[in-house]
């Protein structure tokens, strides 16, 4: 994906979006987000976007508090396997940003890191791809050198991202020229809700 799809993902994400999932299967990690801006939410009431990183790849936790990372203690070292139930609403994402990186190692006390590279570092990222996700209670540094998105219906490109969006904008403009008969808190917590002052 083109640098403006990955603005255009943070975008869908950053408002109402939260983690809801990670697996690590091998040498794939998979991030599921859920409540994103993408399609029309009457066909798919909740929409989700899995984030697929692989070939050397990597996650890292930072965290301050050892019971916000409990779902880390379910990782089982020799089948290489994870697959948790998480619930992280996001503050921001970040997407191959060394400088946002590093107020992570200032921000958090800890961090763990799995990946199946032995020489691994998180102090020093030699994969094409990571995305960094901040939440309130930790942060996510996830990453390798193939990044895909996919939906529950597709693999996302740049043009079927944009059109997702679309969808979504077209619902979010009609949803409030009939605010008074339905109600989505996704819309209403939209910035696009509030004039600037």
């Amino acid at each position: 994906m083109n640098t403006r799809s990955l603005k255009l993902i943070r975008d869908v994400l950053i408002n109402s979006g939260k983690v809801t999932s990670i697996e690590i299967s091998q040498d794939s990690m998979y991030l599921e987000f859920k409540n994103v801006e993408l399609g029309n939410p009457k066909s798919n009431e909740e929409m989700s976007l899995t984030v697929r990183f692989a070939e050397d790849s990597f996650f890292t936790v930072f965290y301050n508090n050892i019971w916000d990372v409990d779902f880390m203690s379910k990782y089982d070292y020799k089948k290489q396997l994870l697959s948790q139930e998480i619930s992280f609403d996001i503050k921001e994402i970040k997407f191959i940003d060394f400088e946002y990186l590093n107020t992570f190692f200032y921000n958090f006390k800890s961090e763990k890191s799995i990946s199946g590279v032995e020489d691994f570092s998180i102090h020093n990222i030699r994969n094409d791809f990571f995305m960094l996700v901040d939440t309130k209670e930790v942060g996510f540094a996830v990453g390798g050198n193939q990044m895909d998105f996919f939906t529950p219906f597709e693999r996302l490109d740049d043009a079927s991202l944009r059109e997702l969006s679309n969808e979504w904008m077209l619902y979010f403009l009609n949803y409030h020229l009939k605010r008074n008969i339905i109600k989505d808190p996704m819309c209403e917590n939209h910035p696009l809700v509030y004039t600037k002052k």
